[in-house]
């Protein structure tokens, strides 16, 4: 065979693969076109809500009881703070809060001892006031009998003289009754010491809140992400210990062109498909869609995609489903997100929910 003859053999081969290739990738393309026909879509990285565990007090951290990538339930304790100086406050408060007790049960005994006093100088005013009576009566007996010549001068001066001491000493002993009951009865004797032990109890539960802040807990449950300290470190008020992820709030954003977007409602039924794992179809809802339009991120579109104005829309995951395959969520995994943008449209073969076992 000629040279001649073997080029154009060779051309014609490649002519002829050159054609088989397009038609193949035409055919590729229309079949995409098809399959997909009704659905819109758009690229998303799978998320997670996230919890920063901090300190409510500056301090040094004691130690943290778990790793990253440890599974925790909420209410489990994450990390503990030194607690020595507030150890200390605590026990001083505990001594302060004994001490103001101390003193109203000493302020209640004075008032006990005064009303005491107040009583029995009631019982001195009462004999008094007896003695006073008798002396008055005997005073009278004597000046009638004094005029009758039946007494003498001597006994009616007697008599005058010991009611005049009656009466005097009376009077002392009321004065005195009247100060001791205006002093257990005065307004405020014995408040103020009950209100320093109400301060000192509060005193000694803000302390204990803080020792029980000092111990640091999961507030929900979830995945620890990050260790963002390590034991021995001081760190401020609002110091952060832990990231920590809540795999039961998992969701893909993604963005739709506002012809579509505005055909999707809440609840509508997505597809996400993973790029890690393609063979698997995820089912979602939309929890979310922007009131405002934007342009997408560079990570999301194409250059020419990203002239648009996108809304941003929110799939959630099912938290039971998360729970079947809690230790196979990882966030910050790529894929696809797909809704019916149709109306009558419906899910095609390959975006039909396929789950791991």
């Amino acid at each position: 065979m000629s040279n001649n003859s073997k080029k154009k053999t060779l051309t014609l081969l490649a002519l002829a693969t050159a054609l088989v290739l397009a038609g193949g990738y035409a055919w590729k393309q229309w079949q995409a076109s098809h399959v997909n026909e009704g659905l819109a879509g758009g690229n998303g990285r799978i998320e997670a809500t996230e919890v920063d565990i901090a300190t409510k007090l500056g301090g040094r951290v004691e130690e943290i009881l778990v790793g990253e990538g440890d599974f925790v339930k909420a209410g489990e304790p994450l990390a503990r703070m030194q607690i020595t100086s507030l150890q200390a406050q605590y026990e001083e408060a505990v001594a302060g809060k004994d001490r103001a007790v101390h003193n109203v049960a000493a302020s209640k005994a004075q008032v006990a001892l005064r009303q005491s006093d107040h009583a029995a100088a009631l019982a001195v005013v009462a004999q008094r006031e007896a003695d006073l009576d008798a002396a008055q009566r005997r005073l009278a007996r004597s000046e009638t009998l004094t005029r009758e010549g039946a007494s003498s001068a001597q006994e009616l001066d007697d008599d005058r003289a010991r009611v005049r001491r009656t009466s005097g000493a009376e009077s002392r002993t009321g004065a005195g009754c009247c100060r001791a009951g205006r002093h257990y009865r005065r307004p405020g004797t014995g408040h103020g010491a009950d209100s320093a032990v109400v301060a000192a109890q509060a005193t000694v539960q803000r302390v204990a809140a803080e020792l029980d802040d000092s111990t640091l807990l999961a507030p929900r449950d979830g995945r620890v992400q990050f260790r963002l300290a390590q034991p021995g470190e001081v760190l401020g008020a609002g110091g952060k210990v832990l990231n920590l992820v809540d795999l039961a709030d998992v969701y893909m954003s993604f963005f739709l062109p506002e012809t579509v977007a505005g055909r999707v409602a809440l609840g509508s039924e997505v597809r996400i498909v993973l790029d890690a794992a393609p063979q698997f179809v995820i089912p979602a809802k939309v929890s979310f869609v922007s009131a405002t339009a934007q342009f997408t991120p560079k990570t999301v579109e194409t250059a020419s995609e990203r002239q648009k104005l996108m809304f941003r829309v929110k799939a959630q995951l099912d938290p039971q489903l998360l729970q079947k395959h809690l230790t196979q969520v990882k966030t910050g995994l790529p894929g696809q997100a797909w809704v019916l943008a149709e109306p009558g449209a419906q899910w095609p073969a390959h975006l039909q929910v396929k789950l791991p076992e």
